[in-house]
């Protein structure tokens, strides 16, 4: 049995490393992430997640997971940003605001699914664009949900949160381990 990470994360990586987890391999699945028409942003990112999951190509004794993160600002989807431009527009419409950070993790073992969302609230203070152009400026809004990672500078801009920081930041450690111990990874044991 090897475990399989589907994400090219580096953040996905460093969680699972929290909870003591290497996986054997990692394998980013390549998959069409654009919302259907009219998609609410929770069935999106559930979708994702299980697209993903399905998508990695294993062993049927193998365990994989993958996990998807979606910024919602109402209904609106705000996934990674083309460029700096829509970064800007992003950071531009959560300012002041409170959105919702949706991750789901999906984990597979042959023709077996697990999965859990988690669903996060979180409030980004009013920004200057003085804030905003220095947070770009620094690159860190590439290739994160919304526009930014709570994990780095824009941390700043987050007076509160409620519910996951880890699912914030882009795997739940709590559901993703009750998930990986129901796929029956031996999660708290020696691995042979």
């Amino acid at each position: 049995m090897a475990f399989i990470l589907g994400s090219g994360s580096p953040r996905r990586l460093d969680l699972l490393a929290q909870l003591g987890v290497q996986p054997d391999a990692v394998r980013p699945p390549d998959i069409d992430e654009d919302p259907l028409k009219g998609e609410l942003p929770r069935p999106y990112c559930v979708r994702i997640a299980r697209e993903k999951v399905q998508a990695v190509e294993a062993a049927p004794d193998d365990i994989v997971l993958c996990a998807d993160t979606t910024v919602a600002l109402g209904r609106r989807i705000m996934g990674k940003p083309a460029d700096v431009g829509e970064a800007a527009e992003f950071l531009h419409a959560l300012s002041g605001r409170r959105h919702r950070v949706i991750t789901a993790v999906a984990v597979r073992q042959g023709d077996k699914l697990w999965e859990r969302d988690v669903v996060s609230q979180v409030k980004i203070k009013r920004l200057s664009d003085v804030e905003i152009n220095a947070y770009l400026a620094t690159g860190d809004w590439q290739g994160k949900a919304g526009g930014y990672a709570i994990q780095g500078p824009a941390g700043a801009f987050i007076p509160w949160i409620s519910g996951s920081f880890t699912g914030i930041v882009g795997l739940p450690l709590s559901e993703t381990a009750g998930l990986l111990q129901a796929a029956g990874y031996p999660l708290y044991q020696e691995r042979t």
